[in-house]
């Protein structure tokens, strides 16, 4: 583990933090599901989180860590939808002022949570304007703390404890399947699955037209991509952070991708077939196994749902297609 910005042992921490503010998460089991696959599937729903999202226990993890002086004069993050959430409601219960970079076309279910839990929103063009350069500016103008959707130690570990607590509630893997986008997640379940159980093969699943993740794994340095035109809105990143890679060039066994077309037969599936409401990013490791990408058969696999946010009238058009 020489290198890496984070160990076990952060995670370890930061479910200490999370204890008494994020919910410890449902894992629900689908017998059609274990019939599809041939496997014993293991769904972490993360959709049940506060604010709907696994976003909440990075964001909570990195805010509680703040100085005084860095609380009192507040965060700035950018984000399409879901880290802003996770910030404004840790904000919130932190009584932390934030400040949130989001893209024009956000879900409006998304811009509208944000602002519910005292986020101030700060829209840019997600096609034409960079928002980490508009972050950054932000940051020093107002002498705010920069908190990036993923690439941050603190955010890693806090969402590393969503595969501790899986292992620790079903017990050990064969595999485990982890959506991605720019790998905030999927770093940090890596770590805590490799740690409780190193046998368990790693697998980052992300959309098909968004592989910037898959070409920086198959030729080990970060590809940078343009935005990614799908539906995985939470997936729509140019490029995995340079601490978010190191750690899944180290501990991730493979990375996969799926069809939009494909998501939205998991979501019709989570809607139908387990009563759930979950957002396309949310689809992506579960689709993955569903459809075949990753060959399960036999095995106990650990499927992450990682969101359910998804304005109802786009979840309404996606399972009527």
């Amino acid at each position: 583990m020489m290198g890496l910005s984070i160990n076990y042992e952060e995670v370890c921490k930061a479910a200490l933090r999370l204890k008494t503010v994020a919910h410890l998460t449902p894992v629900l089991r689908s017998k059609t599901a274990n019939q599809i696959t041939g496997s014993e599937l293991f769904f972490k729903c993360e959709n049940f989180q506060r604010m709907g999202a696994f976003k909440f226990r990075g964001a909570f993890n990195a805010l509680a860590q703040l100085s005084e002086e860095q609380r009192s004069k507040g965060v700035v993050a950018f984000s399409s939808g879901n880290h802003a959430q996770a910030i404004a409601l840790a904000g919130q219960l932190l009584q932390i002022p934030t400040t949130i970079v989001m893209p024009q076309d956000a879900p409006p279910i998304k811009i509208a949570a944000s602002k519910g839990y005292g986020g101030n929103i700060v829209f840019y063009n997600r096609y034409t304007e960079d928002r980490e350069a508009i972050g950054q500016k932000l940051a020093e103008t107002y002498s705010l703390t920069l908190i990036p959707p993923f690439n941050h130690p603190h955010i890693i570990a806090g969402q590393g404890t969503v595969a501790k607590e899986l292992i620790e509630q079903i017990g050990e893997l064969d595999m485990l399947l982890v959506c991605l986008g720019g790998g905030g997640l999927l770093s940090g379940c890596a770590i805590a699955a490799k740690a409780l159980n190193p046998e368990c093969r790693v697998i980052g699943v992300e959309p098909e037209a968004g592989n910037d993740a898959q070409q920086s794994f198959r030729t080990g340095q970060i590809v940078k991509i343009a935005t990614p035109n799908t539906i995985a809105d939470g997936a729509q990143t140019q490029a995995v952070g340079h601490h978010t890679f190191a750690i899944i060039q180290a501990l991730v066994d493979d990375i996969v991708t799926v069809s939009d077309a494909q998501l939205i037969k998991t979501l019709k599936f989570f809607a139908e077939r387990m009563k759930m409401v979950v957002e396309p990013t949310g689809c992506l490791a579960a689709a993955a196994a569903l459809e075949g990408i990753v060959q399960t058969e036999g095995k106990r696999v650990g499927i992450i749902v990682s969101g359910g946010n998804i304005d109802l009238k786009q979840f309404a058009q996606l399972v009527s297609l």
